[in-house]
């Protein structure tokens, strides 16, 4: 029993910290410009496929193929394939915000739900244009050998995941408070104009605000495409869990927001060892019942201006 609830913890918080790179990227763009990104699901499919496709670049392949038969990528092959997920990933979300969310921000309405909601339908169908619906098992940089420790048995792959989202959620902490780029963004989320007036290019920390989060989610895409195969479908999920895990964390807080992301991860693993059937109904009622007493999340603050 013991063996099996470690299990279910390591492979909880694996998925768990994708859940929070996610959920980061929601509070990124929520601090910034007080909006949100609706499509952030299918950014996370997108980094899946954008990685993939790169792979199959390497290997010399078609860019719409959709098995990798018996190559393997190199190391060489993984890390130009994350950098292109996430460089390409960081344009969509720079042209995201320039098209579906600065003409519309700040105006009367919520013109942009509906503009962010649409390019994530655009992106799905460019998508399944391309490659089709069917999931592609996608080859792990760090192999499929299970590890062994402590009569437990982990994929690699989860272990990157947890590490590469740990590394990362550390980072752009020491970026946000010990930076002079971090400074100026939380200038701009507390009030954009008295940043403007103070010097600050409000444009560019909003835009910054949306490439990063789309990178972040790409990199969650692109972690978890070796764990869960790859699809277009994929992102739904992943999003929807990934803000659940942001509202339950405080979509003000980026550390409030990692901590709802992998607490998401970890029950709802820990639901699966019970009942795999009763795992949505635990994580969305976790969700319901930590709003209904906290609206602004565990973390959040109640000053919070419109959403």
């Amino acid at each position: 029993m013991v063996e099996a609830l470690l299990q279910a913890l390591i492979s909880g918080l694996a998925v768990g910290g994708a859940y929070a790179l996610v959920a980061l990227g929601f509070s990124i763009t929520f601090t910034t410009t007080k909006t949100l990104n609706f499509s952030h699901g299918e950014f996370v499919s997108a980094g899946a496929f954008i990685g993939m496709s790169a792979l199959f670049l390497v290997l010399g392949k078609p860019l719409s193929s959709t098995t990798f038969g018996d190559a393997v990528p190199g190391a060489g092959a993984q890390l130009f394939a994350l950098v292109a997920a996430l460089g390409v990933m960081g344009f969509l979300g720079w042209l995201l915000y320039v098209l579906g969310v600065r003409p519309f921000a700040g105006r009367p309405g919520m013109a942009w739900v509906m503009s962010t909601l649409g390019f994530g339908v655009i992106l799905q169908s460019v998508g399944l244009a391309i490659w089709g619906p069917k999931p592609v098992v996608v080859p792990a940089p760090v192999g499929d050998t299970v590890i062994r420790m402590f009569g437990v048995g982990v994929r690699p792959q989860e272990l990157l995941t947890l590490g590469v989202a740990v590394v990362v959620m550390i980072g752009f902490d020491r970026v946000m408070n010990r930076t002079m780029i971090g400074k100026a963004m939380r200038a701009v989320a507390q009030n954009g104009n008295v940043a403007s007036l103070m010097g600050i290019n409000t444009n560019a920390m909003m835009i910054g605000a949306f490439v990063v989060s789309s990178a972040l989610a790409g990199l969650s895409g692109f972690l978890l495409a070796p764990i869960a195969q790859a699809s277009l479908f994929m992102g739904l999920t992943v999003g929807l869990k990934g803000f659940s895990g942001a509202m339950i964390g405080g979509l003000s807080n980026p550390r409030g927001c990692v901590i709802g992301g992998f607490l998401l991860g970890v029950l709802e693993s820990m639901v699966n060892l019970w009942q795999a059937q009763w795992r949505e109904v635990a994580v969305f009622a976790l969700v319901i019942l930590v709003l209904a007493f906290r609206p602004t999340g565990l973390f959040g603050r109640s000053t919070v201006e419109k959403v």
